[in-house]
């Protein structure tokens, strides 16, 4: 019957699962967080986020309009909530290209490579104008090598030459600055065997040389030239850096332990190119939909005290949660229980993704001790409700990376980005195989007609579940408690944000 036609009591009452009693009624149960989280709800703030960036540049970039205007608009929907939100300023980095960038033969043969196709430049790159020898540096015959790793690859270098090395072992930023100590005017860094396409990297920090990074088609080509001799390229590119500021949003609950924190994170800004509502304005609306329902599970409900957490400058870098990580005493680490981080959850050609924290596929970074229980949490899940999942490695591309560097168990979600579908994934998820994830990743198209709500949905539905129960115990993950901080990932992230760093 309508609303107006129900009895008093009968209305605001908050939705719970009703558990049956030997006499056959039913008492109050816990409040159910993932059927009290709408998708209207969620689908409301993706909306706000799409004007927000039509109205600000077309974007929601960190350091912009677009961004500061997002940052008012979560704090305003939090305190509504009746949270307390705290925000966190902070400088980062910011780089960019003006122009795009030139690779080109110009002896002993001509040859003019594609920007895109056949290179990339390095984010934090500087800018130049180079045409010179190159000089291949330490070039592994086979393997990873280390190819400009060490002082002494670069024995009887010839100063103003472009060095041309190869990915592997050591992180780019370590092979461009020892090709500057060397005196090289230039770095060519291209991919390793087996790699598609050039590399997509950066160097953390600003250089004042020209980096750029061919596929390995591309680059093996310009070896094979350099070892004959006389091989000459040039390298031409055209970028900006400097630095600005902007801010994480941080609100916690009232109620739970202040020294076991579930933390549940998902970054607010978009790259320069669009609004960003799918990367990531759909994990920054699942988090303010559950924040504005939380309150009901109440003290019982909340044990564990639930952090929220939007980072700014992940698309520079992770930068905002690198900072919020490094801004914590050893105290205040050791009192988050666990980090969750939601990124893209509703791809249109996507997967539904949960992060490997158990390790079972053996690729990225084995995250700490727990996160393989986070993981079961979120399969369990879909699993009940004959949902497909997929696997999603630690590598570091996400904000979860400053958090498994740091030794805190972490789990999470994401649908997919510029990686292609399997016919495999297509069969299990509908879609098109051999077509990307995102369509519109990092691009101006990607708004709300590029998220696909359905699957949205159920994930914000996953996430609710998973944060409810993280909030009454974290048991499985901690033991309960965190008594220590863990030694962290046996090995370094292959990637900081979107760009690989070695």
């Amino acid at each position: 019957m309508p609303a107006a036609c129900l009895p008093a009591a009968f209305l605001s009452v908050p939705v719970v699962s009703g558990v049956p009693t030997s006499a056959g009624t039913s008492v109050e149960a816990r409040p159910d967080l993932a059927a009290l989280v709408r998708a209207k709800d969620v689908e409301a703030h993706l909306r706000a986020f799409q004007e927000i960036a039509d109205f600000n540049g077309g974007n929601r970039a960190s350091g912009g309009a677009g961004y500061d205007v997002s940052v008012k608009y979560v704090v305003g929907r939090l305190r509504k909530a009746g949270l307390t939100p705290r925000i966190q300023k902070f400088r980062h980095p910011y780089w960019r290209e003006r122009s795009d960038a030139v690779l080109a033969r110009t002896e002993p043969s001509k040859a003019t490579y594609q920007e895109g196709r056949d290179f990339r430049t390095f984010a934090y790159s500087g800018s130049g104008d180079v045409t010179a020898r190159v000089t291949a540096v330490d070039l592994p015959s086979k393997g990873d090598g280390t190819s400009g790793c060490e002082k002494r690859d670069f024995t009887d270098f010839p100063k103003g030459s472009i060095a041309l090395l190869r990915r592997g072992t050591c992180t780019f930023e370590t092979k461009a600055a020892k090709a500057k100590a060397a005196g090289a005017s230039a770095v060519v860094i291209y991919n390793g065997p087996g790699e598609k396409g050039p590399v997509n990297g950066t160097l953390n920090k600003p250089s004042t040389l020209p980096v750029i990074g061919p596929s390995h088609k591309v680059g093996a080509a310009l070896a094979k030239a350099a070892e004959k001799g006389g091989l000459h390229l040039r390298v031409r590119t055209d970028t900006v850096h400097g630095e600005r500021r902007t801010a994480n949003v941080i609100a916690d609950t009232d109620h739970g332990r202040g020294d076991n924190v579930v933390l549940v994170g998902a970054h607010l800004d978009s790259v320069p190119a669009g609004p960003g509502i799918n990367d990531n304005g759909t994990g920054a609306a699942a988090l303010l939909a559950i924040a504005a329902k939380i309150k009901e599970l109440g003290e019982d409900g909340l044990r564990n005290r639930v952090r929220f957490a939007w980072w700014g400058a992940e698309e520079e870098g992770l930068r905002g949660s690198t900072h919020y990580v490094k801004s914590l005493s050893p105290s205040d680490r050791k009192s988050i229980a666990l980090a969750l981080n939601f990124d893209m959850l509703g791809s249109v050609n996507g997967t539904r993704g949960v992060y490997d924290g158990d390790h079972s596929v053996r690729a990225g970074v084995r995250a700490p001790a727990g996160s393989g229980a986070i993981e079961k949490m979120f399969r369990d899940y879909f699993e009940r409700r004959h949902l497909p999942t997929t696997e999603h490695v630690f590598d570091g591309r996400s904000d979860y990376g400053p958090f498994v560097e740091a030794g805190i168990p972490a789990g999470g979600m994401a649908t997919g980005a510029e990686g292609v579908k399997t016919a495999a994934e297509a069969e299990a998820f509908g879609g098109s195989a051999g077509k990307p994830y995102d369509p519109c990743y990092h691009k101006k198209c990607d708004r709300l007609k590029n998220v696909n709500l359905k699957l949205l949905d159920s994930n914000v539905d996953a996430i609710a579940h998973v944060t409810q129960h993280l909030a009454r115990t974290t048991v499985a993950v901690n033991g309960g408690a965190r008594l220590s901080v863990g030694d962290g990932p046996s090995e370094a992230p292959v990637r900081r944000g979107s760009r690989r760093v070695r």
